[in-house]
């Protein structure tokens, strides 16, 4: 198999640790995580990284999810190998081989990686302060985490989430919507499956010049 990892920046360290651990040295091209905010976006990446792919290579190893769409109507002249999830969160909760296209609980918010997988609540808060004044920018915030009620720590056993300063951070965070915060476990399991080549059920394995559709994605 001669093939390259596409892969979202959110889970640079775990597609890192993957390839330790499996013992390849796939060639990788990076997705800017900024583009998860529009899954548009994230699809022209997406086409443009795999129109560059080089002649020699057949197949895509995909280290991310569906993402809000952001591979619907894709097509490809590789073969490309999906992890059936929704996104990069429900990726790195499973834990098992059941196909399970999303973990993730309503309510529930969910910070992994060392640095919050670059994600800060209060980072937002930050930004509509500097779009509007003070109560319309908390007016906003407000209504935009109203249903969450807790924050969750994914223990992935790749970083120290119990660090003190992690935890803190994380704290303050969930101290900003009133929520609770608590730990789940997770794991690089799919990751450490897609390079192996254990392509079972928990992937979509697309052969060249396939149309991907939400559906057939999530089709088992």
């Amino acid at each position: 198999m001669n093939a390259v990892i596409l892969a979202c920046t959110t889970l640079t360290d775990y597609v890192l640790a993957a390839q330790e651990a499996c013992h390849t040295n796939y060639p990788i091209v990076w997705l800017d995580c900024q583009y998860h905010v529009e899954p548009r976006q994230m699809r022209e990446q997406i086409l443009c990284a795999l129109s560059e792919v080089p002649e020699g290579i057949d197949t895509v190893l995909v280290a991310m999810g569906f993402c809000g769409g952001s591979w619907q109507n894709v097509t490809c002249s590789k073969r490309l190998v999906i992890p059936r999830v929704d996104d990069c969160v429900s990726l790195v909760m499973t834990t098992t081989d059941v196909c399970n296209p999303c973990t993730k609980q309503m309510g529930h918010m969910y910070v992994f990686g060392g640095d919050s997988g670059g994600f800060s609540i209060g980072g937002i808060y930050q930004s509509l302060l500097k779009k509007y004044d003070e109560e319309a920018a908390k007016t906003a915030f407000d209504m935009m985490f109203a249903n969450y009620r807790h924050v969750d720590i994914v223990d992935t056993g790749l970083y120290d989430c119990y660090d003190p300063n992690f935890v803190e951070s994380v704290q303050v965070d969930a101290d900003l919507i009133s929520a609770e915060l608590d730990y789940v476990e997770g794991s690089n399991l799919l990751l450490e499956k897609l390079l192996s080549g254990r392509w079972d059920s928990q992937f979509f394995v697309v052969e060249p010049g396939t149309i991907i559709e939400q559906g057939a994605f999530f089709d088992v």
